[in-house]
């Protein structure tokens, strides 16, 4: 299979009246999938978009997501999903005019932050809108459903599986966001091998609860279900939970792929008479579940694997791998791993020289293989430093192989501390101090002070009608850390600072941190 678009046409064929995708109040079948698709890129080909063109994509979980996606790359055309939770004018414009954008498919409720965006760009691009009373448009906003109505099918455009299919903005750690350039073979090869690291078959049904616009929800979620030709049951937000779950029931979910913040929501709501029907009514078909995107807590692990009976089939993966690049295999997982390559993959451990380190060392992690992204977009420079010199790409991620060849991740490199001139990974002070009881979350980051060295900073939120103060998370840090690995101050928070998938923004603590001072 050479490209996206041969994935939907090959589901609407053999499986033209099952039902592709299902919402609280409709159901598409894959015929009707591609009718739409096939539709609304003829649409979007009347208004100017052709191959090569950018497409912003700023929208939640819905049908016309999935329309809209494969209606722009069936035109060879490339499809850039944006985190809808990004509503800033000046950073929606970056994005928009980094990449050239022509045009936006996205809800009313995202309209003022891109209307106001829209004026920082030149040329404006134009505006298809999924919904709502639409009375109020512009002269460059149109409803999404006249693009439905033009009539025709698109022309037949080559697209090479080389071709790039999507451009994901990451939201890194300094700086601007970068454009990481997916081709389709990274998503086709990437789903192909998704699907029988996971053991998943034809009568799986899966749910796709985070957000489509992460490489995590596409190619775990919508690209699975595609290529396996079973139902996506699309749930539009995370929270609140009950309209979800009650999917989960209707359908009978059987795939159940989600970060570790909802896994330890949902192990510590498994106790009572709520645990037995979250286990046997909403979950009683659950029998894959994956986690990744974050790293999972060990205790989470062991919580929710109690409650439910069921195995997390942790992962690992980053948006410049689309995404994944390995997962523990099912019935042969190991506990602080996140997996083997799956296949098409390759992964090896250097040090700072690039030297390949041996089994049990710590170094950056580096990833080969058909997942890896085509680079940068307009970053010729940021490529190029992204990859070793002979070609593997460096994550920035801090981990080591075992004898078996399953993949261990201390930290981020970005995120290392170093104290008088001594390594600390955070995310090891940070499982210590989840080792107390009354610590709900906690989040380590580095201080930097005059002297050129870091201090340690913890960030904690109490665990909910504990009594913890200050003091008594100093004490604790006493007894449980050396003194070069010891947060020297704390800070008590009612929350941390989290992205669309639950991972903790650093970025923001450290601006906290080091305006705060120590």
């Amino acid at each position: 299979m050479r490209n996206l678009n041969e994935l939907l046409d090959e589901a609407a064929h053999s499986a033209a009246d099952r039902v592709a995708l299902a919402t609280q109040s409709d159901a598409v079948s894959f015929a009707e999938l591609r009718r739409r698709t096939l539709a609304a890129a003829a649409g979007l080909r009347a208004a100017g978009i052709g191959k090569g063109d950018r497409v912003a994509i700023v929208h939640r979980n819905h049908p016309m997501f999935v329309e809209a996606y494969f209606a722009v790359v069936r035109l060879g055309a490339v499809a850039v999903p944006i985190n809808f939770m990004i509503q800033k004018p000046a950073e929606l414009a970056y994005m928009l005019n980094d990449c050239g954008v022509k045009g936006i498919v996205t809800q009313k409720e995202f309209l003022k932050g891109l209307r106001e965006a829209a004026t920082l760009t030149a040329p404006a691009p134009r505006l298809w809108v999924t919904d709502g009373v639409l009375d109020d448009l512009n002269a460059r906003e149109w409803p999404f459903t006249a693009l439905l109505s033009a009539g025709g099918e698109p022309p037949a455009v080559d697209v090479d599986e080389g071709d790039i299919a999507s451009i994901l903005y990451t939201s890194g750690t300094t700086g601007n966001p970068k454009g990481v350039m997916l081709t389709h073979r990274n998503f086709v090869t990437n789903c192909e091998a998704s699907i029988e690291r996971m053991g998943a078959g034809p009568r799986d049904v899966a749910l796709c609860l985070l957000p489509m616009f992460h490489s995590f929800a596409w190619t775990g979620n919508v690209l699975v279900s595609l290529r396996l030709k079973i139902k996506l049951v699309i749930a539009a937000n995370i929270a609140p939970p009950k309209p979800w779950l009650a999917l989960m029931a209707k359908h009978g979910v059987t795939i159940f792929v989600a970060v570790p913040q909802i896994f330890s929501v949902l192990a510590k709501q498994a106790v009572g008479f709520k645990g037995l029907v979250l286990k046997w009514w909403f979950f009683r078909k659950v029998r894959v579940a994956v986690s990744g995107a974050a790293p999972l807590n060990p205790a989470v692990l062991e919580d929710f694997q109690r409650s439910f009976g069921l195995p997390i089939l942790e992962g690992y993966g980053l948006t410049e791998t689309t995404p994944v690049v390995s997962v523990n295999p099912p019935g042969k997982p190991k506990a602080g791993s996140v997996g083997t390559p799956i296949r098409g993959v390759r992964v090896k451990i250097v040090d700072e020289t690039e030297r390949e380190l041996p089994v049990g060392e710590e170094g950056e992690i580096c990833v080969f293989g058909d997942c890896v992204m085509k680079g940068y977009y307009n970053l010729p420079d940021a490529t190029r430093q992204a990859f070793t010199a002979d070609g593997w790409l460096k994550t920035g991620d801090i981990g080591a192989l075992d004898a078996e060849g399953y993949l261990f991740i201390r930290d981020r490199l970005k995120d290392m501390i170093i104290v008088k001139g001594l390594k600390v990974f955070p995310a090891q002070v940070e499982a210590v101090l989840l080792e107390n009881p009354d610590i709900e979350e906690a989040a380590v980051i580095g201080i930097p002070d005059e002297h050129g060295d870091e201090t340690i900073k913890a960030f904690v939120v109490p665990r909910k009608g504990a009594s913890l103060d200050k003091a008594g998370v100093m004490r604790y840090c006493r007894e449980k850390f050396d003194p070069y690995k010891r947060p020297r101050d704390v800070e008590l928070v009612d929350s941390l600072p989290k992205n669309a998938l639950g991972k903790v923004l650093k970025r923001s603590l450290r601006a906290r941190g080091t305006a705060h001072g120590l």
